[in-house]
């Protein structure tokens, strides 16, 4: 009996010593969440005190981007590491006769490669909470999260019953609980709502702005707060289990801030999936001085917070202004750490950085970036910035091109984050070799959507 005890208590011991040796992850994604929308990037009245204490305690990466300037592509991205227009995801998933008309599909094809699939294979538990937006509340038959990889999930924006978006946080926590007491790494998204439209103020974070002479400024602070003190719930949760230092948190954006096209008037609007609560007219994010907002593909658009914190891994008090990083460098990350293998006929479009959130800087990118975005030219008016097509990043340059590709632009993206000084008269080499580059990654790309990717509502 005493062997057979000291038996179980190895067993018991080494489960514990391999779930140790795998960080858990939580990977917090906001939606439309501004770079300039953070105290600790000097927003002049929004305060987040528990994003700061990430900020504190980990790595600011100031050059940061997404795959898109709009949700779904962007999310596309971190669940494949391929860039979205690999999949023909070139805007946001809506009710199908819109999909349709944009050649859009009506969802991710979750026969894909995607993050949770290889980190389950890896041994981890993972669970979504939050907003989905890789399908649509408005496609009844379109594949739940589980059908990606997710052991348990609570979402929104996606078929089946919508959560309340303000019980995010409550559900993490629970899964957080439950996988510690199995003795399981774990891998969580946290994909908050704020501050997408609707804005879904509650007394006390209307409150506690009270004072503020704007009732935009009021809404939009509230609803950014109200977002920080869930954040926090969850970092204390992981203090309470005694997990924060074999926990890898990161907090970012799925892209720029949200702004009307002109002067909005503030009132009420209904969504589907979400509920009522204030329009575009409250939508007062910033960029910290980046060129454009939602829906561009300029920095102000694709350029987002991203804060990583991992104690005794990634340097706390750190902020890196250099490192060009990216959306489709998270997957085969999170992989590198999990120790999750890729497929042999997987290839990421990104490349692990594990070594630059330890602290190694990456001033270059020598593994290109690109874009692709059905955007209008010329601009539209009230949006001088929401031309461009096509976009690339690589060395530390950027280069920017509307759709037929009849005007570009080039940007020292690593040292003129603002894109505030077009250099393409003084290196016509440099731009020509990045449409070449443009041009090579375009000609495979697929023109219209293939795969498990159609609601049946598309035959009717």
């Amino acid at each position: 009996m005493k062997l057979f005890l000291a038996f179980i208590l190895f067993l018991q011991s080494s489960n514990s010593l391999f779930a140790a040796e795998k960080p858990n992850i939580l990977f917090i994604f906001a939606d439309d969440w501004g770079w300039g929308d953070l105290s600790c990037h000097g927003h002049p009245y929004v305060k987040t005190p528990n994003i700061d204490r990430l900020a504190k305690e980990g790595t600011d990466f100031h050059r940061f981007t997404v795959a898109s300037g709009v949700c779904s592509p962007s999310r596309t991205a971190v669940m494949t590491g391929h860039f979205p227009a690999r999949y023909n995801i070139d805007g946001h998933f809506a009710w199908v006769p819109s999909n349709a008309k944009r050649g859009m599909p009506d969802w991710l094809d979750p026969g894909v490669t995607t993050l949770p699939k290889l980190l389950q294979k890896a041994g981890y538990v993972t669970a979504h909470y939050g907003k989905w937006h890789l399908a649509n509340n408005m496609i009844p038959d379109s594949p739940t999260p589980a059908e990606y990889g997710y052991d348990e999930y609570g979402a929104f924006n996606c078929s089946g019953e919508q959560i309340p978006v303000h019980e995010d946080a409550m559900r993490t926590n629970a899964f957080i609980e439950k996988s510690v007491a199995a003795g399981k790494p774990f891998f969580v998204n946290l994909w908050v709502h704020e501050p997408h439209t609707p804005f879904h103020t509650v007394p006390k974070y209307e409150w506690r702005f009270r004072d503020m002479e704007s009732p935009e400024d009021a809404i939009y602070a509230s609803v950014l707060s109200h977002a920080d003190d869930r954040i926090g719930q969850v970092l204390a949760t992981l203090d309470r289990l005694k997990i924060t230092d074999n926990t890898l948190v990161i907090f970012s954006s799925d892209n720029g801030p949200a702004r009307a096209g002109g002067k909005a008037e503030l009132k009420l609007q209904y969504d589907t999936a979400t509920g009522a609560g204030w329009g575009i007219g409250a939508a007062k994010g910033i960029t910290g001085g980046r060129k454009g907002h939602k829906g561009a593909l300029f920095e102000g658009g694709i350029g987002v917070p991203f804060i990583a914190r991992w104690p005794g891994e990634i340097p706390a008090g750190k902020v890196d202004k250099r490192s060009l990083i990216s959306a489709v460098d998270l997957l085969p990350t999170f992989c590198q750490l999990a120790g999750a293998e890729l497929p042999e006929n997987y290839t990421a479009d990104g490349t692990s950085i594990v070594e630059v959130l330890k602290g190694k800087l990456m001033p270059t990118r020598e593994k290109a970036l690109f874009w692709k975005m059905n955007s209008p030219w010329p601009a539209r008016n009230g949006q001088p910035d929401h031309w461009v097509a096509w976009a690339v990043v690589k060395d530390q340059w950027k280069l920017v091109a509307n759709k037929d590709f009849t005007h570009s632009e080039l940007y020292d993206i690593a040292m003129d984050v603002a894109e505030s000084r077009d250099l393409k008269s003084d290196n016509p080499k440099v731009v020509a070799a990045l449409l070449a580059e443009i041009k090579t990654w375009q000609a495979p790309l697929p023109t219209e959507p293939v795969g498990n990717v159609f609601s049946e509502l598309r035959k009717k």
